[in-house]
């Protein structure tokens, strides 16, 4: 029987801000059954797709993709925050809350052609998914998908990235 994994993300009150509902999953992380069938879940879902790479977003994003490419037996690429890849890079900027931000992939992490599915922890306002699209596309890769544990339904995100499909696990 599958689990309610609703049951393993504790919803923080008033963080980072007043007025904001946090939604951590922690909890289900660290429990080994609800993780197992949340990532197998997200596994299936890259299989589906044709997968054959994953890219995640700093940091949570490398806590879901990592295990996914893992157990498909593909790569996985890190799209960090600036001055943590040591190699030539591409850029990609978004909006945050008050200004901007930017993501960076390694110039050499998808090859023209391959297939990819984007993951993070979560869909909040599509900002930072989107920006990973970016970058997997100037390096001539295909999106064939994004993934998520999370989607936070009133922030839009799904908006911002209305041209590809979207898997989600729960939404709030």
């Amino acid at each position: 029987m599958a689990l309610d994994l609703t049951k393993y993300i504790a919803s923080v009150p008033d963080y980072p801000e007043k007025g904001v509902i946090f939604r951590d999953i922690s909890p289900l992380m660290a429990d080994g059954a609800a993780y197992r069938e949340a990532t197998d879940k997200l596994v299936d879902y890259a299989k589906d797709k044709g997968a054959e790479m994953v890219v995640g977003p700093e940091a949570r994003g490398f806590i879901v993709g990592c295990p996914i490419a893992y157990e498909l037996g593909i790569g996985f690429a890190p799209a960090r925050k600036q001055g943590k890849l040591p190699r030539e890079t591409v850029k990609a900027t978004y909006d945050l809350e008050y200004g901007t931000s930017a993501l960076y992939l390694h110039k050499d992490a998808i090859k023209p052609g391959q297939k990819v599915l984007v993951t993070d922890d979560l869909l909040a306002t599509g900002g930072t998914i989107s920006a990973t699209i970016k970058l997997v596309e100037e390096l001539g890769g295909i999106v064939v998908g994004t993934a998520f544990i999370i989607e936070l339904k009133d922030l839009h995100g799904r908006e911002k990235i209305s041209d590809y499909d979207i898997f989600s696990l729960m939404e709030y």
